[in-house]
């Protein structure tokens, strides 16, 4: 008789708890595919600013002066028209000048000043032997959704809003962007619990083999680790690790309007401090800190990543605006762009 009264009490406390854990299950399930609705349901005309910049290149402009350009408006990339073809057929980056640069400075059959006649096209055919690169396009009307996981499957960092009837480029789309927008709408979508956990806890972001540099390197060796890596910055640091600047893609841009690429040898110190144009600077954050504090501030900061350093300063870790945009949307769905 007691064993069946302790059964039917354990039976009765199981029916107790059952709904808590029931609820508790359907607030897991809605966490994980808030982000992922809130994307889903806005479009990427939704996302482009009332007013923004856009620059556009002919393949037949000069290199240098297609550089110039987009370090006079501020830019990292412009579509590349081409008036023989009629249509766009890709994209002008800054990491088309890095590639550059460390393609032609050891070369002993073109001299550096030689650049300064190379066309765009001219550049295409040579690069392009090597590379079966596309222009990866989406429509006004496709969901901000598709644009996460177009940017995160194909490893770019821009993509270009074209208007299927026209053909007109309308926007650049990129992380930050998108990361922004959804921080305007911040207090008016529900906020899932694991955005109250630790980043180290998440996971989110790069914590091992980190691409890093040291001040004594030559910048010709960040260059190299730039093409190698295919990494958007490098942290600077000392003997001890310890990160002392940080050195991003957008600057290495800034060659182009000194016209120092002639000499890469410098040490990476004096490469950082000879830039003129805007820095960046380094915007750190710990493995302590939540998800939500680190997203206010890299959309606050509007950085492109955070270096994650411990309390003595050290680098253990890059979170970039791929990792949040990753770690937000996609992953709590059970989706990674990256095995798909």
């Amino acid at each position: 008789m007691d064993t069946q009264r302790d059964h039917r009490a354990s039976l009765a406390g199981e029916t107790v708890s059952l709904p808590e854990k029931m609820q508790e299950t359907k607030k897991d399930e809605r966490d994980a595919v808030v982000y992922m609705n809130f994307m889903k349901n806005h479009s990427c005309y939704n996302a482009i600013p009332t007013s923004c910049k856009l620059v556009i290149f002919d393949t037949k402009l000069q290199v240098k002066r297609a550089f110039l350009a987009l370090v006079a408006n501020g830019l990292r990339a412009a579509p590349l028209w081409d008036s023989k073809l009629q249509r766009f057929v890709g994209m002008l980056t800054i990491t088309d000048f890095i590639n550059i640069l460390h393609y032609y400075y050891r070369s002993p059959l073109v001299q550096m000043y030689e650049l300064e006649s190379h066309k765009i096209e001219t550049w295409r055919d040579v690069y392009l032997k090597s590379s079966n690169r596309i222009l990866i396009s989406i429509s006004p009307e496709a969901s901000l959704f598709d644009a996460v996981y177009t940017l995160l499957k194909y490893k770019i960092h821009r993509l270009p809003v074209i208007d299927p009837e026209s053909g007109n480029v309308l926007h650049i789309l990129t992380h930050k962007r998108i990361l922004k927008f959804l921080h305007i709408f911040w207090k008016k979508v529900p906020k899932p619990a694991f955005m109250r956990r630790q980043i180290q806890e998440l996971g989110i972001g790069t914590f091992k083999n980190i691409a890093t540099v040291q001040q004594t390197a030559t910048l010709y060796e960040a260059l190299a680790i730039f093409v190698e890596r295919r990494v958007s910055a490098l942290p600077v640091v000392d003997e001890q690790g310890k990160v002392v600047s940080l050195y991003s893609r957008f600057d290495v841009i800034n060659l182009a309007a000194q016209k120092s690429y002639n000499n890469l040898d410098m040490p990476m110190w004096d490469a950082v401090q000879g830039r003129s144009c805007f820095i960046e600077g380094v915007i750190k954050c710990y493995p302590y800190e939540t998800l939500e504090t680190i997203v206010d501030r890299i959309v606050h900061a509007e950085v492109h990543r955070l270096v994650l350093v411990d309390r003595a300063n050290v680098v253990r870790g890059i979170i970039s605006l791929s990792d949040l945009l990753q770690g937000m949307v996609l992953t709590p769905a059970g989706i990674d762009a990256l095995m798909s």
